[in-house]
């Protein structure tokens, strides 16, 4: 079953010596993706998606983080200058869950 989410995320940036960045699943719709997908979760409750950011799509996991009981999608350097992403930055986001 593929379903398509919709969502604005900020994009932030792991604290400590590394350059990975990510964007945060909004509470309300890291609920509603764990109630219909989780049952389907990968390693380390991993959901496989389609991220689509501007005029860029790629696949992809979103990750739960416990920290903030929500999904993590990690945003690669490639993705981040294709479509002139920074840390701090509010991005419009569709995620496609691939179940």
């Amino acid at each position: 079953m593929k379903k398509s989410y919709r969502m604005k995320a900020k994009i932030w940036l792991y604290p400590g010596d590394t350059a990975w960045h990510f964007a945060s699943v909004g509470e309300k719709h890291a609920a509603v993706i764990k109630k219909a997908h989780g049952a389907h979760a990968r390693g380390f409750g991993s959901l496989p998606v389609r991220a689509t950011v501007g005029k860029t799509s790629w696949d992809t996991s979103i990750f739960p983080d416990k920290k903030s009981g929500t999904y993590l999608l990690p945003l690669k350097l490639a993705i981040r200058r294709k479509e002139g992403i920074a840390d701090g930055d509010i991005i419009l986001l569709t995620l496609e869950v691939r179940v």
